[in-house]
């Protein structure tokens, strides 16, 4: 009676699948096929997926040469369950669940805008990448990643023997020897900062400088307070309205007469604007010149007195005996100042 019982909940469950499940023989279903160029991995039976929902199984996979460069041909029977949102342009592709996991078939109706599929319709398939492929186009990042890891190794065994700047760095002991005594030396010089001694010390920790820098700053207060209040030269002129005034005063005065002068007022007003007195200083530049090229030219006296030699003699000599005659005459001035009167 048991065994009754559990073949009988066992051909139930078995029913049920097949009439509810989306292969279950008595779910219609329409047979369609599409055309890849490799089914590297897939099987007859593999599942058959809607947007990641299984629709159906392959039934068959046959190569046919004729159809180009996507000669498998993958047949396959499907559910009507989901038959509005499977279209005649719905994209079916090879994907595997995972990486290492079972190859199956995707359909991809999101971009799909066609009629519903039908039986003998053949979908459009988009060519997808397989495992090896990607292997195949990862071996030369993958060999360029062991080159740089040997060249990283020759670089750690070079340091590790103490050779090159960082390996030095590392393994030297004079190296190691000479940082160490100049940080000693360094923590000899802040100890003698804290402790206030050279400059650096007295600086930081030396009253006397504050006290300076504070009655400077307190001067610096006093002079500002002053100047605030118009005390001394820099406070009158900045707070004393008569110098204000006066400015403005000499400033209205200097417009005034920059007025008069561009009206041709006055003598700077007639040197600037009368063109009568322009024509006489021009005549006038015009006869300096004329003179001056006469004086250059040796003609004229002025002319002969400047560039002729003897000329320049004759002065020096006269010159000459003229300092002799004074000098004689204040040696013996009775000689050439005596006056003879004659009474006839």
């Amino acid at each position: 009676m048991g065994l009754v019982v559990i073949f009988a909940s066992i051909a139930l469950a078995v029913l049920i699948f097949l009439m509810t499940g989306p292969s279950g023989m008595f779910t219609k279903k329409i047979v369609v096929s599409a055309y890849v160029d490799n089914a590297g991995g897939l099987r007859v039976g593999a599942p058959v997926r809607l947007e990641g929902v299984d629709i159906g199984n392959i039934t068959a996979i046959t190569v046919v040469p004729s159809h180009g460069l996507t000669p498998v041909q993958v047949t396959m029977k499907l559910s009507t369950k989901y038959k509005g949102a499977l279209k005649k342009d719905s994209v079916a592709r090879l994907s595997t669940a995972g990486v290492l996991g079972e190859t199956f078939l995707d359909i991809d109706s999101r971009a799909a805008t066609g009629p519903p599929a039908q039986t003998g319709d053949i979908l459009p398939a988009k060519v997808s990448k397989q495992l090896q492929d990607v292997v195949e186009a990862s071996q030369g990042t993958l060999e360029n990643v062991d080159i740089l890891v040997r060249r990283v190794d020759r670089i750690l065994t070079q340091i590790e023997s103490g050779n090159g700047s960082i390996g030095k760095l590392i393994y030297d002991e004079a190296l190691y020897a000479r940082l160490n005594n100049t940080l000693t030396e360094v923590q000899s010089m802040v100890t003698q900062i804290s402790e206030g001694k050279g400059s650096v010390g007295k600086l930081i920790y030396s009253d006397e400088l504050y006290d300076k820098a504070k009655g400077s700053l307190d001067s610096l207060d006093r002079i500002i307070d002053e100047i605030n209040q118009g005390k001394g030269s820099v406070g009158k002129f900045l707070k004393d309205p008569s110098l204000f005034d006066n400015a403005n005063a000499t400033i209205a005065k200097a417009n005034t007469l920059i007025g008069d002068i561009n009206a041709g007022k006055g003598a700077l007003g007639k040197f600037a604007a009368d063109p009568e007195f322009a024509r006489k200083l021009d005549n006038t530049m015009t006869k300096l010149s004329s003179i001056a090229d006469k004086m250059d030219s040796d003609k004229g006296t002025v002319g002969l007195l400047l560039t002729d030699p003897k000329a320049y003699n004759n002065i020096d000599q006269m010159l000459v005996e003229t300092r002799n005659l004074v000098k004689a005459i204040r040696e013996n001035p009775k000689k050439y100042l005596t006056i003879h009167f004659k009474v006839f």
